[in-house]
């Protein structure tokens, strides 16, 4: 029963995650996220259903397109298997209760908010306010953290990066300030604190990597978005369990 619901769902997240690639790559510039039907940005052609199976689409056509034979984006794959894991592997984690609920509408911010800013280097406020509609509705249906917690999470995640952008000179976008708002409200300030230690050592490290072996270059703006869902899926999933190892150190 359990590999039915995981499958279930690991299905769903893959269908999600490639419309989560439309509205990412479609919102920031304003374009509809229904109309007009995908399709390749090289030769303008029309994708077949066929061509829009989530992720099987882009084995099958070992990533180009059938028309043009130009390269797929490794992003759309990506992101879809990425979808499908979160989703299946969530109540792995949470189990089968009210924050799952939560997890799912958090896997789906930071999958879309990925793609507008590795794509774009812009997270859209209309992203944003959406789903700080959606998650102020979910702790009125769903309270797994009170309502002052809510609201003190969004105040300390927003001041938090602001304060940073301050003292950087604008070394953090408008965007990520925002996000990091909408992430407090959506798990409250124990989490988006530890989300944005996590977010932090992610971006140092790599970035540092990347700076190493040439991909980045020193000075040049790199997008903040990833290292910060990644951080923010640290906290929520496995920040009580790294606190209590992490006092357990010292007591």
């Amino acid at each position: 029963m359990v590999q039915s619901f995981s499958f279930i769902l690991f299905f769903l997240g893959l269908v999600l995650g490639s419309f989560y690639n439309v509205v990412g790559l479609r919102v920031p510039v304003k374009k509809s996220i229904v109309w007009p039907r995908s399709s390749c940005p090289r030769c303008g052609r029309v994708l077949t259903p066929f061509e829009l199976i989530p992720f099987l689409s882009y084995l099958f056509q070992k990533g180009k397109c059938r028309g043009c034979s130009a390269p797929v984006s490794p992003l759309y794959p990506t992101m879809e298997l990425l979808t499908g894991v979160l989703f299946a592997g969530s109540p792995l984690l949470v189990g089968w209760s009210e924050e799952l609920i939560i997890a799912f509408a958090l896997n789906s911010l930071l999958v879309i908010i990925t793609v507008t800013d590795l794509s774009y280097m812009v997270i859209p406020d209309r992203i944003l306010l959406f789903f700080a509609v959606v998650f102020l509705i979910l702790h009125l249906f769903f309270p797994t953290i009170t309502w002052w917690d809510a609201i003190s999470g969004a105040a300390v995640g927003f001041s938090s990066l602001l304060f940073i952008a301050i003292i950087s000179r604008g070394g953090m976008g408008g965007g990520d300030i925002k996000l990091f708002a909408v992430i407090g409200l959506a798990i409250g300030v124990k989490s988006v604190l530890l989300s944005l230690f996590f977010a932090t050592l992610y971006g140092a490290i790599v970035g540092i990597l990347f700076i190493f072996i040439g991909v980045f270059e020193k000075g040049k703006p790199v997008p903040f978005g990833p290292f910060i869902a990644l951080g923010t899926l640290t906290a929520f999933f496995f920040g009580d369990g790294i606190l209590s190892w992490y006092f357990t150190l010292f007591y």
